[in-house]
């Protein structure tokens, strides 16, 4: 006699304990050393910033809020419709230099530091 029933494996699942919490997972790391939710993060604002350009934030206490970087991201796009590659975009007393075709805030400037300054190596402005 043959058996003809089907057998099916339910894979084992760690025990917890009442009242314990969930093993914590190590975030996944992408190659270029971001964590998932710092990924996730730039896809939701739509730009990312360099290094560069965190460093100039922070040193000239600039802060940026959601609005800020929605303002931005559709700054960037309206620069990407044009066939822009690197614009400055002109916002609230401040000032981005801005790789259109990748997206990234290269450096930022408060009101106080643009004023007598030259902005290179760009071919498109656009003020919010």
């Amino acid at each position: 006699m043959t058996d003809n029933r089907i057998y099916y494996q339910q894979p084992l699942l760690p025990v917890q304990k009442p009242g314990q919490a969930p093993p914590a997972q190590p975030s996944a790391k992408t190659p270029e050393g971001q964590s998932f939710n710092q990924v996730l993060a730039q896809e939701l604002t739509g730009v990312k910033f360099s290094q560069h350009a965190l460093q100039r934030l922070s040193s000239r206490n600039i802060q940026l809020d959601r609005g800020d970087l929605a303002k931005i991201s559709g700054a960037v796009d309206k620069a990407a419709q044009k066939g822009a590659r690197d614009s400055l975009i002109l916002m609230n007393n401040l000032a981005l230099v801005v790789s259109v075709k990748n997206r990234t805030v290269i450096t930022a400037m408060d009101g106080a530091n643009i004023r007598d300054n030259v902005f290179t190596n760009i071919d498109s402005a656009v003020i919010v």
